[in-house]
């Protein structure tokens, strides 16, 4: 079952937190590129969602989507280490998938680092296939694999009663 939080559009007052995020768990070894003025930039777009997960006043995770005419780019995502396998990063999920859905969006194309083993295998649980290994992706020193969802062949979970 997963634990209660509330997934919601991100305020620039969670822009640094989520930055701090970023860095120490998705950029750590890359340099940060995703500071907090990047972040709130991203906020600032009309193509682009900020959400964030919340409990008990404390960040969880974040997602950041970018948004095309037929298909979206999942840019950055991440859940606290303490929080995980505990359903918060499925929420976050969901959310931009049924916002996405909504939106006409057919696929939803990601990247994560080919070491990142926990993250391929979150969105493979969550309908994801691997496209394309992409050689020194990350700051020209580690490679990523590109992933996707093609939400016309996917249904999305209902929410709601």
């Amino acid at each position: 079952m997963a634990e209660p939080c509330e997934v919601r559009i991100a305020r620039p007052a969670d822009a640094l937190r989520i930055a701090q995020m970023s860095r120490d768990f998705i950029e750590d070894g890359l340099g940060w590129r995703w500071t907090s003025s990047r972040i709130v930039g991203c906020m600032r777009d009309r193509a682009m969602n900020v959400i964030v997960a919340e409990a008990d006043g404390s960040l969880l995770g974040f997602g950041i989507m970018q948004y095309h005419d037929l298909e979206a780019h999942l840019m950055l995502f991440g859940v606290v280490p303490e929080a995980r396998r505990r359903g918060i990063g499925t929420q976050l999920l969901h959310w931009l998938e049924q916002v996405a859905a909504i939106a006409g969006i057919e696929l939803i194309f990601l990247e994560a680092r080919v070491t990142n083993l926990a993250a391929r295998e979150f969105y493979r649980a969550h309908g994801y296939r691997e496209l394309a290994l992409m050689r020194r992706y990350y700051s020209q020193l580690e490679d990523a694999v590109r992933i996707g969802k093609d939400l016309e062949m996917a249904p999305l979970p209902l929410r709601g009663g």
